[in-house]
């Protein structure tokens, strides 16, 4: 959890494993990303020890496409925690694709440059320390990071989509953090918090004498944020009349202070979150189609804490970092199999409530379920007819291992996907975030686990 408090590259070794039939390209750049701080390993195959030594990186070039695909299949299988980066010609395009449903988190273009590759490489660098509150373990949360840090790079809006409760702000902190605009300010509003008769003003501001007890001009959100980034949080509780004014400054980037004709040029960058379905909100009239398509230009989906099991263990154990350093608490192994069973509605906000009250209540450094208070009808229930994922060596230890319950969760969660589908593939691939190729590769590895799936399913 140091790295992600501190940073990754002030509290671990940068290791980088090359994976390439042939060695010339790694010797080429072996200099440069050793003064860049990267201890390099050239593999020409992947090595049974991969899931022990766990690279922080692994670079793949390959030009056999299947090959490729392959290759990010077992390195993602063997190492989940690895960040994988992609070498590919131009015509292999479809490979690069392939290669991101199967585990990659991004792709340059062959040749490129020393600088080209350093600079991707510490853009996945930011995925393992995004933001003192972001914890992104899980495959499905860094692609997402990934997409917001390329999302920084430009001035577009971007909006942020996701259940309450899952991190949306964080996740717009990040963005705002990672732009040319970080050193500016960053403006936050909920507009679902604020009285409908106050939220014009706090948008846009308030000239002196505009209504009575305006004794003074009052700047709005948008002029707070000029050279910045406005976060319009909870966007579709703003009205339709709101709706309207906000568009016109939008387009214009320009706005008028209620009581006031004059008008004040803008220069922000507009982000917007919403825990509601705004196409389907457009679709019934109750927001404006113009604004949504507006706002929608980089859509970011922010998963539920349901949908990224993976990250549900390294984000308790960094929240009893935050509250409760360095005094030795730890989850016992059957609050690690309570933390895993439940469906967490509140997401991460409930996870961080639930592990502060765990850490006040407890009565050892070990946290027990007892500790946890989870709601019964939050857990998973899961009698003898409905089996479950069981790994071949079970956990005996107080503490199991970090990655085998990791592992265990996402099979678990493939499990269930696949209980409410009825063992659809397509529709279980859909309501995972990957392909049906990779929901195949995913399989595939959990009957090389010893699992029997169809047994678990359809029993």
């Amino acid at each position: 959890m140091d790295r992600v408090k501190q940073g990754y590259a002030d509290t671990a070794e940068k290791r980088l494993l090359w994976l390439d039939a042939q060695s010339h390209l790694v010797e080429q750049w072996r200099v440069p990303l050793q003064q860049a701080g990267w201890r390099v390993l050239h593999q020409s195959q992947i090595s049974p020890s991969l899931g022990e030594t766990a690279p922080t990186v692994i670079v793949i070039n390959s030009e056999d496409d299947q090959h490729l695909s392959s290759l990010v299949t077992d390195c993602h299988r063997r190492s989940p925690q690895s960040l994988i980066l992609v070498l590919v010609k131009p015509h292999q395009n479809q490979a690069a694709s392939e290669a991101l449903c199967h585990g990659a988190l991004d792709y340059l273009h062959k040749p490129c440059s020393v600088p080209q590759l350093l600079h991707a490489l510490d853009d996945l660098l930011t995925l393992l320390s995004p933001q003192p509150d972001m914890v992104v373990s899980s495959h499905v949360a860094r692609q997402v990071i990934q997409l917001a840090r390329r999302a920084a790079n430009t001035d577009a809006s971007v909006l942020i989509t996701g259940e309450s409760g899952t991190g949306k702000e964080c996740l717009a902190r990040f963005i705002h953090a990672h732009s040319a605009r970080a050193a500016a300010p960053y403006v936050a509003i909920n507009c679902a918090a604020i009285p409908e008769n106050m939220l014009e003003a706090m948008l846009f501001g308030v000239a002196k004498g505009a209504y009575t007890g305006a004794v003074q001009s009052q700047p709005g959100k948008f002029e707070l944020a000029q050279g910045g980034t406005l976060l319009l949080d909870e966007i579709g509780e703003l009205p339709l009349p709101l709706q309207a004014k906000l568009l016109r400054v939008l387009q214009e980037r320009e706005v008028e202070r209620l009581g006031s004709h004059q008008r004040i040029a803008l220069n922000v960058r507009i982000l917007a979150a919403s825990n509601r379905d705004l196409r389907a909100m457009v679709a019934e009239g109750s927001f404006r189609q113009d604004l949504f398509y507006r706002l929608d230009v980089l859509p970011l989906r922010w998963p539920a804490l349901r949908e990224r099991p993976a990250d549900i263990l390294p984000l308790a154990q960094h929240f009893i970092a935050k509250y409760a350093p360095d005094s030795g608490y730890q989850l016992g192994s059957a609050a690690v199999r309570q933390l895993l069973a439940y469906r967490w509605p509140g997401n991460v906000r409930e996870l961080e409530n639930v592990m502060q009250r765990a850490l006040i209540l407890s009565r050892g450094l070990t946290l027990q379920p007892e500790d946890l208070h989870l709601p019964v009808e939050g857990l998973a229930l899961q009698p003898t007819h409905q089996a479950t994922v069981v790994m071949e060596s079970p956990v005996t230890a107080p503490t199991p291992s970090l990655h085998a319950s990791k592992r265990q969760a996402e099979y678990q969660c493939v499990l269930d996907t696949l209980r409410r589908f009825d063992g659809h593939r397509t529709r279980t691939a859909e309501a995972l975030g990957m392909t049906t190729r990779a929901l195949r590769y995913k399989l595939a590895a959990m009957r090389e686990q010893g699992i029997n799936i169809d047994q678990l399913v359809f029993q």
